[in-house]
């Protein structure tokens, strides 16, 4: 009974890129993979993202993933949208965060995050999603506030 406490505390830690403190790894195939773009201004971007729907997989996010496929990142949908705060704790790589709104704009890029940091990253506004690339990514791809982002996920 006394196990149970310490785990329950950890699970209800607050939000983040890796918010809570579940040990492990996201493997891709562990989570949904599906087709994203983001709908530039000098075209589209494709990408395969692995979708984090559960409050448990939103829970453990990339915690202690060291590398994403270059085409590759993570989505978080938000129902219903929100204010979103995420940290770093526990997420060994820098990453990308974009904040993407009901509308499914681009509302505002955290670039190049720091690893371990606890500083919050925040949306600045409701959200209905966060996207989170390899640091460096959104800049390479051309990928900016305002642009469009589809993804195609059922359970949306």
């Amino acid at each position: 009974m006394r196990c149970l406490i310490p785990l329950a505390l950890l699970l209800l830690a607050p939000s983040g890129c890796s918010s809570g403190a579940v040990s492990g790894s996201n493997a891709v195939g562990e989570l949904a993979v599906v087709p994203l773009t983001v709908q530039t201004t000098k075209g589209a971007v494709k990408l395969k993202v692995e979708v984090a729907r559960s409050a448990e997989e939103q829970a453990r996010g990339l915690m202690f993933r060291e590398s994403l496929r270059a085409d590759g990142g993570m989505i978080f949908p938000m129902v219903p949208p929100r204010h979103a705060s995420f940290w770093m704790k526990n997420t060994v790589m820098s990453l990308d965060m974009i904040f993407i709104r009901p509308d499914r704009t681009i509302a505002r890029i955290e670039p190049e995050t720091i690893p371990h940091s606890l500083d919050p990253v925040i949306s600045g506004e409701p959200v209905s999603a966060v996207l989170e690339l390899s640091a460096g990514r959104a800049a390479e791809l051309g990928i900016s506030e305002g642009d469009r982002v589809i993804w195609d996920d059922k359970a949306n």
